[in-house]
């Protein structure tokens, strides 16, 4: 290194010391940096601090929820034995459905959590759904390893993953929704949604839901494998449980849903019975059983035996609109389900979800039918083989329903004209013989003594002139297992349903043109709060159609017999206000028609001709007396022989 080097190193040095000399902070510089310094370390320490505390309480946390997973885990293993692990979970849901109706269902427990009919909406056009919400019973009961488990309150795996499930298929023409031989002839999809318990590898419980397109129809199989290891073999059943609360669909009346929901089964290859339709009940089938349904006005689930079930026990709680309003009774039932205790278990059964529509359920042939009212003994056969018939008939070619109902009464009564005429027949001439009845009444006065002699003398005389005095009454006793068939008929008709005409919104239910909002005693209870229009037209051409006949009557009739007459719609009027509007129509229809008739036959009918004729009657040998009229004379004879013995 040469002399100029060591210089220049030795300036470079002496510049540096005069530059950080000069540059130096000052005591207060020094002071300020010292406490930013001590500020920084601070804040660095306190950091640590708490992301120390933070992983120590995310890792005590960790601790204490492991901990108490194990706790409940635990508690459940002790509770269901080897199923425990399956008791918990989360819930979850998933869906299957066709365009009739969308089943929604919950892991828990693998169970149908609702069921959604898309044809139909309720009163308030809100979607109806025939059941709904986590209260609903539904699921397994068997004990296993000494506990008593409920597979509702265990968390099934769902097989495959797929949440929603959608059955496709062609087009369905009206008027054939889940008919079978309609998807025999167009045939759609079918899918299917398994739910499976699975406590150890290889050893199961699972459910299988089948769902066919337009159907209302869903199967339902239950399998089981390796389960008899674990489910006592001393058991010859296993219980199913199915209970839910009953949603209301329709507008509130006391002869309406509310009056037509309860509880129905059939026996194994027996009759169609039901729990009381009144009020809560029970009952337990100690035999065979075929199905148990859930029946409200117009809808109905059902479940159904692949053969039957070995017993049941059902329950229903009717529940009082006043405590109550939107559901109508919970119901239960406890089946059981039959079991072998074999290494693989299948068993077929069906639930059916849907309408209460006759032709509908018919075609099953299981008498889920029976389930709809149609009246008593003898006039429920003039419903399925008359009235329905040609109701669906007419069905199939108009969509008015007023319509169908007055082409229904108008044929009707023209199957009936025959008759009508030929009581009225027998009115009038009753009516041109009252005179000589009047001469005989007065010969032998209105006293007991000579009650027979008057009889024979009345019956005589109607025998001379070939007159029925019973003539005008079979016209009545024909139209009565009608009129008693369509009182049934209509407020149970789901083909109503939702259906207007004229001012009535819904034929299915009473059409009100004047409401209130509060109760007439005793009036009320049977009337409502509100006036039915149809309901005051039947009353009114009920009581003209009655002044009518009255008009026509040969005799004043028993004392008190006139008013009662005209009272008689009135109070019909009380009961039918609260009705189905579509009864009160054809009654006021079947009034108007009589009425036109009865003018037509007047019009047609010669008074002195029938004179004449009864007068050429009278000229010919009598006729030997019917048998009808025998026994009227025997029980004239019989009456005065006893009020003889009585002086």
């Amino acid at each position: 290194m040469d002399k100029k080097s060591i210089i220049g190193i030795a300036l470079i040095f002496l510049i540096l010391v005069v530059f950080s000399y000069i540059n130096q902070p000052s005591k207060e510089e020094i002071e300020a940096a010292k406490i930013r310094r001590d500020s920084i370390e601070q804040v660095a320490a306190q950091r640590a601090l708490e992301q120390q505390k933070f992983l120590a309480e995310q890792a005590a946390s960790q601790q204490v929820a492991m901990g108490g997973d194990s706790i409940i885990q635990k508690q459940k293993i002790d509770e269901f034995g080897i199923f425990g692990t399956q008791a918990i979970g989360e819930e979850e849901f998933s869906t299957l459905e066709n365009d009739r109706m969308k089943i929604t269902f919950s892991n828990k427990g693998g169970r149908i959590y609702s069921v959604e009919l898309k044809d139909y909406s309720r009163y308030d056009s809100t979607a109806l759904v025939l059941f709904d919400g986590p209260e609903t019973k539904f699921g397994l009961n068997f004990f296993a390893q000494n506990r008593s488990v409920e597979t509702d309150q265990l968390f099934f795996q769902q097989v495959g993953g797929i949440r929603n499930v959608v059955v496709s298929g062609p087009d369905v023409k009206k008027g054939n929704e889940g008919k079978m031989k309609y998807n025999r002839e167009h045939p759609g999809g079918k899918e299917s949604v398994t739910f499976r318990l699975e406590p150890e590898p290889g050893k199961f419980i699972e459910y299988v839901y089948t769902l066919e397109h337009n159907s209302f129809m869903v199967g339902f199989d239950v399998k089981m494998e390796g389960m008899n290891n674990y489910i006592a073999s001393n058991q010859s059943y296993l219980n199913f449980i199915w209970a839910y609360d009953v949603p209301r669909q329709e507008h509130y009346s006391r002869f309406g849903e509310d009056r037509y929901t309860y509880m129905t089964y059939k026996f194994f290859e027996d009759d169609v019975d039901n729990l009381n339709k009144n009020k809560s009940d029970a009952e337990t089938l100690a035999t065979r059983v075929k199905w148990v349904g859930f029946k409200q006005l117009f809808f109905s689930s059902t479940i159904i035996a692949g053969e039957s079930f070995p017993n049941a026990s059902v329950q229903q709680e009717k529940y009082n609109y006043e405590d109550n309003k939107d559901y109508l009774a919970n119901f239960k039932a406890d089946i059981a389900i039959p079991y072998d205790a074999s290494p693989k278990e299948d068993i077929g059964m069906r639930f059916y979800f849907g309408p209460n529509h006759y032709q509908t359920l018919k075609q099953y042939d299981l008498d889920m039918e029976s389930q709809i009212d149609l009246g008593y003994a003898i006039v429920r056969p003039v419903n399925k083989y008359l009235i329905i018939p040609v109701f669906n008939f007419l069905r199939q070619y108009i969509d008015n329903f007023g319509l169908i109902i007055l082409i229904l009464t108008v044929l009707i009564k023209v199957v009936l004209f025959p008759f009508t005429y030929k009581s009225y027949m027998s009115q009038a001439k009753m009516k041109v013989l009252k005179p000589e009845v009047d001469e005989i009444n007065a010969k032998f006065g209105s006293g007991s003594e000579k009650a027979m002699e008057k009889q024979q003398a009345t019956m005589a005389l109607y025998r001379k002139a070939g007159v029925n005095p019973m003539g005008g009454c079979l016209p009545m006793v024909l139209q009565m297992p009608i009129l008693f068939a369509m009182f049934f008929f209509f407020p149970t008709s789901i083909e109503l349903r939702g259906e207007s005409f004229l001012w009535a919104k819904d034929l299915s239910t009473y059409d009100s043109i004047i409401s209130w909002n509060f109760n007439i005693p005793l009036i009320g209870d049977f009337m409502g709060n509100h006036i039915s229009l149809f309901t005051v037209l039947m009353t009114i051409t009920t009581i003209i159609s009655t002044r009518l006949s009255q008009s026509a009557a040969s005799t004043p009739g028993m004392p008190g017999m006139k008013t009662m007459m005209y009272l008689m719609p009135v109070m019909f009027f009380f009961l039918l206000n609260s009705y189905p509007s579509g009864l009160s129509y054809y009654y006021f229809l079947a009034n108007v028609i009589t009425i036109g008739q009865t003018y037509a036959i007047r019009q047609f009918v010669d008074e002195n001709k029938i004179r004449a004729q009864l007068t050429a009657n009278k000229k010919k040998p009598a006729k030997k007396a019917s048998g009808f009229q025998k026994r009227l004379e025997e029980m004239a004879k019989q009456q005065q022989q006893m009020q003889k013995r009585k002086k």
